[in-house]
């Protein structure tokens, strides 16, 4: 039976993080348009080699290793017990992240894949801080087709939002052309992914007493935590004042009052995927931080 009492404190949580003002944290920084793009790339070897090596349980190396640049080879990533299906989207969702490493690579020039954690440990303690205590058996996103969407719902919808947020701030046409495509993937890649949640949202997730939904919800909570700048992170399940036109419960895409996506600066995005909430300390799925000079920018700093 759903924890119904411990997801309402949740959202009463989150209505609350609605109202957060934001302050310096969540300025947008200055940037030249290669630097922008070369940004992303960060993200998108994430998803490569966490989509190929699930998927067929071998990474970016032995697909593209050029498009590596000589940087080192994920700890951890293994082949995920994945029904047919999902394991076939999820071998697409890892071919076309080869493709945007090389999209970018050919249009402003490529940086050297930073060191990845796809560690279940690294997952296992994620998991932890989103749920706040530590889960039992350990968290492995590798272990069954549920807790591999799991695993996969913290990837792409930060580059969605990262994306969303980089546009606006570019000056050429082909920049522009060039992020928008990669957007247009991106957003469909992160729809897919909730909407197979979405499908399990009442199922538990074994042998946790926590649903697919309620996953969402504090693995969603946790991003809006760490990158403090207010709630542009929702699970597959709102209530309705967060739903669309405030008539729907139901969340399968994220996004404002006007339906319109949520945006996040690089910094946020540091926060986020470092798990230290702050972007001058990496960690989490970057042990020794991002690469480019956004990224490396506020490592100098630190």
């Amino acid at each position: 039976m759903r924890n119904t009492c411990s997801l309402s404190s949740f959202f009463f949580l989150l209505l609350l993080s609605h109202k957060v003002t934001c302050d310096s944290h969540c300025n947008p920084i200055k940037a030249s348009d290669v630097d922008w793009v070369q940004f992303a790339m960060n993200l998108e070897f994430l998803e490569a080699e966490f989509f190929l090596r699930g998927s067929l349980g071998q990474g970016l190396d032995s697909i593209a290793a050029y498009l590596a640049q000589g940087g080192p080879p994920p700890v951890g990533g293994v082949k995920a017990n994945l029904d047919p299906v999902t394991r076939r989207i999820i071998e697409e969702f890892g071919y076309q992240e080869v493709g945007h490493l090389r999209a970018i690579y050919t249009r402003v020039g490529g940086i050297p894949r930073p060191l990845l954690n796809l560690s279940a440990e690294n997952f296992e303690m994620i998991f932890d801080q989103a749920v706040g205590h530590k889960l039992q058996p350990p968290f492995d996103p590798y272990r069954n087709t549920v807790n591999y969407l799991l695993a996969s719902y913290l990837i792409p919808y930060v580059g969605l939002v990262g994306y969303v947020g980089t546009i606006p701030y570019l000056e050429t046409y082909n920049s522009k052309i060039l992020v928008a495509s990669l957007l247009g993937v991106e957003s469909g890649q992160d729809a897919v992914l909730r909407t197979l949640l979405y499908e399990r949202a009442d199922q538990m997730v074994e042998p946790y007493n926590m649903t697919v939904a309620e996953f969402t919800s504090r693995l969603s909570g946790l991003r809006n935590v760490l990158a403090m700048c207010g709630l542009k992170d929702e699970g597959i399940m709102v209530p309705k004042e967060l739903g669309a036109e405030n008539r729907t419960t139901s969340n399968v895409l994220s996004a404002d009052v006007d339906s319109l996506s949520y945006s996040r600066t690089p910094p946020e995005i540091l926060r986020i995927v470092y798990g230290s909430g702050s972007e001058y300390k990496p960690g989490g799925f970057y042990p020794d931080g991002g690469n480019g000079r956004i990224a490396q920018s506020f490592l100098k700093k630190a």
